[in-house]
């Protein structure tokens, strides 16, 4: 169960669904969470249970404060759920400060890698938060080997724009929309 007054849109895909996350996705983000080929390309280690609870729970009030966020992804086929994606207000310890600019992002199963599963359900977030706000300027950030989620970013408008440190890591950051250049 979710909170049923934050009207998280539900967009469909020809092979996903994004909807509005659940309670009961929990189970199933600690798997992906926890997962080491994941997780190796992000700035730390594997999640916590206790990190991915605050995780989701922060969704809802990411939808309820700004009106948008992150969605669940659910592969059509088999109805399961397989990460996320979406775009969300940051405060990340950045050099330069992108505050003030919204963060796209995707995270999904290492079952559905290669599927071309994250430019497909990250287009339909980025189309409804286009026109929802305006063909926004965005951010995403990715680290220099995650070859995969360059090509995403790419694929969705992202152009590099400069690499910076993130958690005492080489880090790239995207910018996508209006003078993202």
């Amino acid at each position: 169960m979710a909170p049923e007054n934050l009207d998280i849109p539900i967009l469909s895909t020809p092979r996903l669904i994004l909807r509005g996350h659940r309670l009961e996705d929990f189970e199933a983000s600690v798997a992906i969470w926890s997962d080491p080929v994941v997780c190796r390309y992000f700035h730390g280690a594997p999640m916590t249970r206790e990190d991915v609870w605050g995780r989701l729970l922060r969704t809802f009030g990411m939808w309820a404060a700004f009106g948008y966020g992150s969605w669940a992804v659910e592969e059509k086929e088999t109805g399961g759920y397989i990460g996320r994606v979406g775009v969300a207000e940051v405060k990340r310890d950045l050099d330069p400060a992108l505050e003030g600019l919204p963060e796209a992002g995707w995270t999904l199963a290492s079952r559905v890698h290669g599927k071309g599963y994250a430019t497909e359900a990250t287009r339909a977030a980025l189309a409804w938060i286009d026109a929802r706000l305006g063909n926004p300027r965005m951010f995403c950030i990715i680290v220099p080997e995650n070859v995969a989620s360059i090509r995403v970013a790419e694929k969705c408008g992202f152009h590099f724009w400069r690499e910076t440190t993130y958690k005492d890591e080489p880090t790239l950051i995207f910018l996508r929309g209006s003078q993202a250049k």
